[in-house]
Protein backbone atom coordinates (compact mmCIF):
# COMPACT_ATOMS: atom_id res chain seq x y z
CA UNK A 1 0.00 0.00 0.00
CA UNK A 2 1.38 3.86 -1.06
CA UNK A 3 0.54 5.84 2.46
CA UNK A 4 0.88 9.19 0.02
CA UNK A 5 -1.90 7.73 -2.23
CA UNK A 6 -5.86 8.78 -0.82
CA UNK A 7 -8.99 8.88 -1.92
CA UNK A 8 -11.96 11.52 -1.34
CA UNK A 9 -15.51 9.34 -1.59
CA UNK A 10 -18.12 12.09 -2.22
CA UNK A 11 -21.29 11.57 0.12
CA UNK A 12 -23.59 13.68 -0.08
CA UNK A 13 -25.90 13.74 -3.03
CA UNK A 14 -30.06 13.55 -2.74
CA UNK A 15 -30.11 10.63 -5.58
CA UNK A 16 -33.64 11.71 -6.85
CA UNK A 17 -33.23 10.14 -9.93
CA UNK A 18 -33.46 6.62 -8.31
CA UNK A 19 -36.97 8.04 -6.47
CA UNK A 20 -38.85 6.80 -4.97
CA UNK A 21 -36.36 3.83 -3.69
CA UNK A 22 -33.91 6.73 -3.21
CA UNK A 23 -35.39 9.15 -0.35
CA UNK A 24 -34.34 12.28 0.46
CA UNK A 25 -33.66 11.16 4.57
CA UNK A 26 -31.75 7.99 2.96
CA UNK A 27 -30.37 8.44 -0.39
CA UNK A 28 -28.89 5.37 -2.74
CA UNK A 29 -25.61 5.53 -1.55
CA UNK A 30 -27.01 4.88 1.93
CA UNK A 31 -29.15 1.98 0.49
CA UNK A 32 -28.39 -1.71 0.35
CA UNK A 33 -29.81 -1.35 -3.10
CA UNK A 34 -29.09 -5.03 -4.77
CA UNK A 35 -29.66 -6.96 -1.36
CA UNK A 36 -25.22 -7.87 -0.70
CA UNK A 37 -25.17 -6.99 2.43
CA UNK A 38 -23.48 -3.86 2.11
CA UNK A 39 -24.56 -0.47 1.06
CA UNK A 40 -22.71 1.44 -2.07
CA UNK A 41 -21.05 3.81 0.13
CA UNK A 42 -20.13 0.43 1.90
CA UNK A 43 -18.84 -1.22 -1.21
CA UNK A 44 -16.63 1.99 -2.42
CA UNK A 45 -14.99 2.04 1.13
CA UNK A 46 -13.88 -1.47 1.15
CA UNK A 47 -13.07 -1.44 -2.73
CA UNK A 48 -10.27 1.72 -2.24
CA UNK A 49 -9.65 -0.25 1.01
CA UNK A 50 -8.08 -2.68 -0.59
CA UNK A 51 -5.31 -0.85 -2.05
CA UNK A 52 -5.05 2.18 0.16
CA UNK A 53 -4.56 2.32 4.19
CA UNK A 54 -7.96 2.94 5.52
CA UNK A 55 -6.70 5.92 7.16
CA UNK A 56 -6.43 7.77 3.74
CA UNK A 57 -9.88 7.23 2.86
CA UNK A 58 -12.01 10.27 3.51
CA UNK A 59 -15.94 10.59 3.27
CA UNK A 60 -17.21 13.91 2.20
CA UNK A 61 -20.91 14.67 3.11
CA UNK A 62 -23.77 17.10 4.58
CA UNK A 63 -24.28 17.55 8.19
CA UNK A 64 -28.11 15.57 7.55
CA UNK A 65 -26.47 12.54 6.16
CA UNK A 66 -23.18 12.47 8.83
CA UNK A 67 -24.96 10.04 11.40
CA UNK A 68 -25.91 7.68 8.79
CA UNK A 69 -22.65 7.77 7.41
CA UNK A 70 -21.15 7.07 10.85
CA UNK A 71 -23.87 4.19 11.69
CA UNK A 72 -22.44 2.65 8.07
CA UNK A 73 -18.41 3.34 8.50
CA UNK A 74 -18.43 3.34 12.44
CA UNK A 75 -14.20 2.89 12.41
CA UNK A 76 -13.65 5.90 9.90
CA UNK A 77 -11.70 8.54 11.66
CA UNK A 78 -13.42 11.72 13.16
CA UNK A 79 -11.17 13.53 11.12
CA UNK A 80 -11.40 11.76 7.82
CA UNK A 81 -15.52 12.37 7.83
CA UNK A 82 -15.50 16.09 6.53
CA UNK A 83 -19.14 17.43 7.03
CA UNK A 84 -20.14 20.12 4.95
CA UNK A 85 -21.78 23.31 7.37
CA UNK A 86 -23.57 24.21 4.23
CA UNK A 87 -24.37 22.38 0.65
CA UNK A 88 -22.11 23.77 -1.80
CA UNK A 89 -21.71 21.38 -4.53
CA UNK A 90 -19.17 18.98 -4.82
CA UNK A 91 -16.12 21.62 -6.21
CA UNK A 92 -15.52 22.88 -2.54
CA UNK A 93 -16.14 20.09 -0.86
CA UNK A 94 -13.11 18.97 -3.00
CA UNK A 95 -11.11 21.98 -1.62
CA UNK A 96 -11.82 21.03 1.63
CA UNK A 97 -10.57 17.71 1.65
CA UNK A 98 -7.64 18.23 -0.22
CA UNK A 99 -6.42 20.79 1.50
CA UNK A 100 -6.47 18.36 4.48
CA UNK A 101 -4.81 15.86 2.70
CA UNK A 102 -1.88 18.26 1.82
CA UNK A 103 -1.59 19.28 5.66
CA UNK A 104 -1.40 15.51 6.28
CA UNK A 105 1.32 14.39 3.65
CA UNK A 106 4.03 16.48 1.81
CA UNK A 107 3.64 14.93 -1.63
CA UNK A 108 0.00 13.10 -1.75
CA UNK A 109 -1.99 11.76 -4.29
CA UNK A 110 -5.69 11.89 -4.64
CA UNK A 111 -8.53 10.08 -6.56
CA UNK A 112 -12.08 11.89 -6.05
CA UNK A 113 -14.79 9.28 -6.49
CA UNK A 114 -18.81 9.35 -6.55
CA UNK A 115 -20.36 7.03 -3.82
CA UNK A 116 -22.61 4.89 -6.30
CA UNK A 117 -20.62 3.41 -9.12
CA UNK A 118 -21.16 -0.06 -10.27
CA UNK A 119 -17.73 -1.69 -11.21
CA UNK A 120 -17.95 -5.21 -13.13
CA UNK A 121 -14.02 -6.26 -13.08
CA UNK A 122 -12.25 -5.05 -10.11
CA UNK A 123 -8.81 -6.67 -10.98
CA UNK A 124 -8.94 -4.02 -13.90
CA UNK A 125 -10.08 -1.63 -11.82
CA UNK A 126 -7.23 -1.71 -9.83
CA UNK A 127 -5.01 -1.98 -12.48
CA UNK A 128 -6.46 1.08 -14.09
CA UNK A 129 -6.00 2.90 -10.62
CA UNK A 130 -2.31 2.52 -10.56
CA UNK A 131 -1.36 3.38 -13.95
CA UNK A 132 -3.43 6.49 -12.88
CA UNK A 133 -1.45 7.13 -9.49
CA UNK A 134 1.85 6.74 -11.38
CA UNK A 135 0.28 9.43 -14.53
CA UNK A 136 -0.19 12.10 -11.75
CA UNK A 137 2.73 11.27 -10.11
CA UNK A 138 5.10 11.94 -12.85
CA UNK A 139 3.02 15.06 -14.64
CA UNK A 140 1.36 18.42 -13.36
CA UNK A 141 -2.12 17.02 -14.96
CA UNK A 142 -5.97 16.44 -13.58
CA UNK A 143 -7.00 13.07 -14.74
CA UNK A 144 -9.85 11.64 -14.92
CA UNK A 145 -11.56 8.04 -16.23
CA UNK A 146 -13.72 7.39 -18.78
CA UNK A 147 -15.23 4.43 -20.71
CA UNK A 148 -16.11 3.35 -24.30
CA UNK A 149 -20.53 4.49 -24.27
CA UNK A 150 -22.27 1.06 -25.05
CA UNK A 151 -25.52 3.16 -25.78
CA UNK A 152 -26.74 6.97 -26.51
CA UNK A 153 -27.30 7.33 -22.72
CA UNK A 154 -28.44 11.21 -22.29
CA UNK A 155 -27.65 10.51 -18.36
CA UNK A 156 -24.26 10.44 -18.22
CA UNK A 157 -21.19 13.34 -18.60
CA UNK A 158 -19.52 13.01 -22.35
CA UNK A 159 -15.54 13.40 -22.49
CA UNK A 160 -14.39 14.23 -25.88
CA UNK A 161 -10.66 13.13 -26.66
CA UNK A 162 -8.08 15.19 -27.84
CA UNK A 163 -4.25 14.32 -28.96
CA UNK A 164 -2.79 11.04 -27.73
CA UNK A 165 -0.38 11.41 -25.26
CA UNK A 166 2.43 9.54 -24.40
CA UNK A 167 0.70 6.55 -22.06
CA UNK A 168 -1.41 4.39 -23.97
CA UNK A 169 -5.19 5.52 -23.89
CA UNK A 170 -4.32 8.41 -22.25
CA UNK A 171 -5.89 11.13 -24.21
CA UNK A 172 -5.96 15.40 -23.54
CA UNK A 173 -9.22 16.38 -22.71
CA UNK A 174 -10.90 18.26 -25.99
CA UNK A 175 -14.11 19.05 -24.05
CA UNK A 176 -17.13 18.16 -21.71
CA UNK A 177 -20.39 17.79 -22.55
CA UNK A 178 -23.08 16.91 -19.35
CA UNK A 179 -25.85 14.76 -19.73
CA UNK A 180 -26.86 15.88 -23.68
CA UNK A 181 -30.17 15.27 -25.45
CA UNK A 182 -30.19 11.77 -26.53
CA UNK A 183 -29.80 12.81 -30.34
CA UNK A 184 -26.07 14.32 -29.00
CA UNK A 185 -25.90 11.76 -26.74
CA UNK A 186 -25.89 8.87 -30.12
CA UNK A 187 -23.73 11.35 -32.50
CA UNK A 188 -21.21 11.10 -29.84
CA UNK A 189 -21.34 7.43 -29.13
CA UNK A 190 -21.39 7.09 -33.09
CA UNK A 191 -17.99 9.39 -33.87
CA UNK A 192 -16.09 7.21 -31.85
CA UNK A 193 -14.66 10.10 -30.10
CA UNK A 194 -16.48 10.69 -26.43
CA UNK A 195 -15.95 8.12 -23.40
CA UNK A 196 -18.91 8.45 -20.58
CA UNK A 197 -17.19 10.34 -17.39
CA UNK A 198 -16.97 7.94 -14.48
CA UNK A 199 -16.60 11.03 -12.15
CA UNK A 200 -12.84 9.72 -10.90
CA UNK A 201 -10.61 12.09 -11.10
CA UNK A 202 -6.77 12.01 -10.00
CA UNK A 203 -3.93 14.44 -9.57
CA UNK A 204 -1.16 15.33 -7.06
CA UNK A 205 -2.61 16.75 -3.85
CA UNK A 206 -0.12 19.96 -4.75
CA UNK A 207 -1.38 20.46 -7.93
CA UNK A 208 -5.17 20.32 -7.43
CA UNK A 209 -4.32 22.76 -4.24
CA UNK A 210 -2.79 25.18 -7.11
CA UNK A 211 -6.21 24.49 -9.33
CA UNK A 212 -8.49 25.54 -6.23
CA UNK A 213 -6.58 28.56 -5.99
CA UNK A 214 -6.77 29.74 -9.14
CA UNK A 215 -10.63 28.47 -8.51
CA UNK A 216 -11.74 30.28 -4.83
CA UNK A 217 -9.10 32.86 -5.05
CA UNK A 218 -11.14 35.34 -2.85
CA UNK A 219 -11.65 32.80 -0.53
CA UNK A 220 -8.57 30.95 -0.46
CA UNK A 221 -6.38 34.03 0.22
CA UNK A 222 -7.76 34.53 2.83
CA UNK A 223 -6.16 30.67 4.53
CA UNK A 224 -2.33 30.22 4.32
CA UNK A 225 -1.95 26.91 2.47
CA UNK A 226 1.65 26.96 1.47
CA UNK A 227 3.45 26.01 4.69
CA UNK A 228 0.21 24.49 6.20
CA UNK A 229 1.00 25.41 9.33
CA UNK A 230 -2.23 25.34 11.25
CA UNK A 231 -4.41 23.12 13.94
CA UNK A 232 -7.61 21.26 12.82
CA UNK A 233 -9.29 23.77 15.31
CA UNK A 234 -7.65 26.80 12.78
CA UNK A 235 -9.05 24.83 9.46
CA UNK A 236 -12.66 24.28 10.94
CA UNK A 237 -12.65 27.94 11.96
CA UNK A 238 -11.75 29.39 8.48
CA UNK A 239 -13.95 26.43 6.90
CA UNK A 240 -17.08 27.57 9.22
CA UNK A 241 -16.32 31.38 8.38
CA UNK A 242 -16.21 31.18 4.64
CA UNK A 243 -17.69 28.12 3.61
CA UNK A 244 -20.82 29.78 2.92
CA UNK A 245 -18.64 32.14 0.43
CA UNK A 246 -17.74 29.13 -1.71
CA UNK A 247 -20.14 29.27 -5.01
CA UNK A 248 -22.11 26.51 -5.57
CA UNK A 249 -20.13 24.32 -8.38
CA UNK A 250 -19.40 20.41 -9.00
CA UNK A 251 -15.88 19.26 -9.46
CA UNK A 252 -16.97 18.66 -12.88
CA UNK A 253 -18.13 22.12 -13.51
CA UNK A 254 -15.43 23.80 -11.47
CA UNK A 255 -12.65 22.21 -11.80
CA UNK A 256 -12.11 20.09 -15.16
CA UNK A 257 -14.03 22.66 -17.21
CA UNK A 258 -11.95 25.64 -15.85
CA UNK A 259 -8.25 23.56 -15.92
CA UNK A 260 -5.79 23.68 -18.76
CA UNK A 261 -4.03 20.24 -17.90
CA UNK A 262 -6.68 17.77 -18.14
CA UNK A 263 -6.53 14.38 -19.49
CA UNK A 264 -8.67 11.05 -19.71
CA UNK A 265 -7.51 7.50 -19.14
CA UNK A 266 -10.04 5.22 -21.83
CA UNK A 267 -10.37 1.89 -18.77
CA UNK A 268 -12.35 -1.31 -19.43
CA UNK A 269 -13.23 -2.14 -16.38
CA UNK A 270 -16.97 -2.86 -16.45
CA UNK A 271 -18.65 0.47 -15.42
CA UNK A 272 -21.64 1.73 -14.81
CA UNK A 273 -23.25 4.90 -12.84
CA UNK A 274 -26.17 3.33 -10.30
CA UNK A 275 -27.91 7.10 -10.26
CA UNK A 276 -30.62 6.24 -12.94
CA UNK A 277 -33.49 3.27 -13.37
CA UNK A 278 -32.34 3.09 -17.33
CA UNK A 279 -28.73 2.92 -16.07
CA UNK A 280 -29.91 -0.27 -13.90
CA UNK A 281 -31.91 -1.31 -16.19
CA UNK A 282 -28.69 -1.98 -18.57
CA UNK A 283 -26.05 -2.66 -16.21
CA UNK A 284 -28.05 -5.75 -14.60
CA UNK A 285 -28.42 -9.44 -15.41
CA UNK A 286 -31.86 -9.73 -17.51
CA UNK A 287 -34.02 -12.52 -16.39
CA UNK A 288 -36.55 -13.85 -18.49
CA UNK A 289 -38.27 -12.02 -21.27
CA UNK A 290 -35.54 -9.37 -20.56
CA UNK A 291 -37.27 -8.13 -17.02
CA UNK A 292 -34.70 -6.56 -14.32
CA UNK A 293 -35.38 -7.76 -10.78
CA UNK A 294 -33.90 -5.45 -8.11
CA UNK A 295 -33.86 -7.94 -4.87
CA UNK A 296 -37.69 -8.62 -5.39
CA UNK A 297 -40.74 -11.07 -5.17
CA UNK A 298 -42.67 -10.94 -8.51
CA UNK A 299 -44.82 -12.95 -10.16
CA UNK A 300 -44.88 -11.53 -14.27
CA UNK A 301 -46.98 -12.63 -17.01
CA UNK A 302 -47.04 -11.00 -20.54
CA UNK A 303 -44.30 -8.60 -19.37
CA UNK A 304 -41.08 -7.90 -21.23
CA UNK A 305 -37.79 -5.23 -20.86
CA UNK A 306 -39.46 -3.79 -17.23
CA UNK A 307 -36.98 -2.79 -14.11
CA UNK A 308 -38.74 -3.85 -11.01
CA UNK A 309 -38.14 -2.78 -7.37
CA UNK A 310 -40.10 -3.60 -4.33
CA UNK A 311 -39.61 -3.59 -0.57
CA UNK A 312 -39.27 -6.24 1.39
CA UNK A 313 -42.08 -8.27 2.45
CA UNK A 314 -44.11 -7.30 -0.91
CA UNK A 315 -45.13 -9.53 -3.74
CA UNK A 316 -45.89 -8.02 -7.35
CA UNK A 317 -47.90 -9.32 -9.40
CA UNK A 318 -46.98 -7.65 -13.13
CA UNK A 319 -48.90 -8.33 -16.07
CA UNK A 320 -48.66 -6.98 -19.26
CA UNK A 321 -46.12 -4.13 -19.25
CA UNK A 322 -43.61 -3.70 -21.17
CA UNK A 323 -40.48 -0.94 -21.04
CA UNK A 324 -41.94 0.15 -17.61
CA UNK A 325 -40.49 0.77 -13.68
CA UNK A 326 -42.04 -0.23 -11.31
CA UNK A 327 -40.54 0.92 -7.98
CA UNK A 328 -42.38 1.06 -4.71
CA UNK A 329 -40.44 2.62 -1.35
CA UNK A 330 -42.37 3.81 2.08
CA UNK A 331 -45.47 5.93 0.68
CA UNK A 332 -44.42 6.06 -3.16
CA UNK A 333 -45.53 3.72 -5.96
CA UNK A 334 -43.52 4.72 -9.67
CA UNK A 335 -45.17 3.36 -12.75
CA UNK A 336 -44.02 5.03 -15.34
CA UNK A 337 -42.07 4.35 -19.08
CA UNK A 338 -38.23 3.65 -19.00
CA UNK A 339 -37.66 6.02 -21.81
CA UNK A 340 -35.68 9.14 -20.38
CA UNK A 341 -35.94 8.11 -16.96
CA UNK A 342 -33.73 10.63 -15.22
CA UNK A 343 -35.65 13.55 -16.80
CA UNK A 344 -39.06 11.93 -15.54
CA UNK A 345 -38.58 10.86 -12.49
CA UNK A 346 -37.14 14.78 -11.62
CA UNK A 347 -40.05 15.85 -13.26
CA UNK A 348 -42.21 13.40 -10.42
CA UNK A 349 -40.50 14.32 -7.92
CA UNK A 350 -40.83 18.25 -8.27
CA UNK A 351 -44.54 17.93 -8.81
CA UNK A 352 -45.28 15.24 -5.96
CA UNK A 353 -42.88 17.54 -3.62
CA UNK A 354 -45.32 20.52 -4.96
CA UNK A 355 -48.94 18.84 -4.18
CA UNK A 356 -47.88 16.64 -1.34
CA UNK A 357 -44.79 17.44 0.40
CA UNK A 358 -41.18 16.61 1.41
CA UNK A 359 -42.76 13.73 3.28
CA UNK A 360 -43.03 11.81 -0.33
CA UNK A 361 -39.63 13.01 -1.14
Amino acid sequence: MNNQNYCVILAGGRGRRLWPCSRDRRPKQFVDFFGVGRTQLQQTFDRFARILPKENIIICTNKEYAPIVREQLPDLHEENLMIEPVNRGTAPAVAWANMRICRRSSHPNVVITPSDQFVLNEEAFYANVAEAFSFVTEHRILLTMGVEPTRPEPGYGYIQKGDAAELPDVYRVQSFTEKPERDFARMFMDSGEFLWNTGLIFASGRYMLQCFRQLFPDVLKQFDTSSFDYTIEQEMEFVNENYPSYPNLSIDQGVLERCDNVYVMRCDFGWADLGTWHAIYECMRHGPDDNVIVNSEVMLEDAHNNVIKLPEGRVGIISGLDGYIIAEEGNVLLVCKKGDSSAMVRKYVNEVRMKYGDDFI
